[in-house]
C-alpha cells in the first residue's frame, strides 16, 4: 500500500505467510522492512518460536530503526497477543507507532469504537503516553498519506 507495487510484499487470507525479514529498499534511501506476524501463523511452536527470537534480536539490537509499525486488524477489540507485543515492543530502544489495518472492511463508526477501545485499553496500562496511531486500507489506500508524512519525519530525525 505504502509503495504502491502491487505484489512487492506476499500476502495472503491465511496468517504467517512471512516467514523472513524481508527488506525492501525505498527511493534508495531507506529500508522497508517486512518481519514475520508475532501469533497467527498457522506452523508448528518451534518455527513460531523461531519466528519470535529474529523478530526480537532484529529490534533489540538493531540502533538504525526509525519507527517500527505494528499493524493491529481494525475489525477486532484488543486482543491479548497485541497488547502484549505492544508492551513488549515499548520495552525495546525501536520507537513503534500503531496502524490499524482493514479500515475498508467496516462501518467508519465501528472502526472509530474499536481504535477508541485499544486507545482506552492501551491508557490504562500506560497513562497519556500513547504511540503514534493510524487507520490505514490496502484497498482504498486510506491512511497512506498520512503515514508516509510521518515516515519522512521520523527519517529526517535519523542522524
Amino acid at each position: 500500500m505504502l509503495t504502491q507495487k502491487k505484489g512487492l510484499a506476499k500476502a495472503s487470507d491465511a496468517p504467517g505467510k512471512t516467514k523472513l525479514l524481508n527488506f525492501f529498499l525505498i527511493n534508495r534511501s531507506w529500508y522497508l522492512v517486512d518481519l514475520p506476524g508475532y501469533g497467527f501463523a498457522k506452523v508448528g511452536r518451534k518455527d513460531r518460536a523461531e519466528f519470535n527470537r529474529a523478530v526480537a534480536d532484529y529490534l533489540e539490537n538493531r540502533e538504525n530503526i526509525a519507527c517500527v509499525f505494528a499493524l493491529i486488524d481494525s475489525r477486532l477489540p484488543p486482543q491479548k497477543i497485541d497488547l502484549q507485543f505492544l508492551q513488549w515492543l515499548s520495552e525495546t530502544p525501536a520507537p513503534f507507532a500503531i496502524i490499524f489495518t482493514k479500515v475498508d472492511k467496516q462501518s467508519a463508526s465501528q472502526t472509530e469504537s474499536n481504535v477508541a477501545r485499544f486507545r482506552q485499553t492501551l491508557a490504562e496500562a500506560w497513562g497519556a503516553d500513547l504511540p503514534p496511531m493510524f487507520n490505514s486500507s490496502a484497498e482504498t489506500k486510506a491512511g497512506r498519506s498520512e503515514i508516509l508524512r510521518f515516515i519522512d519525519e521520523m527519517l529526517a530525525e535519523q542522524p
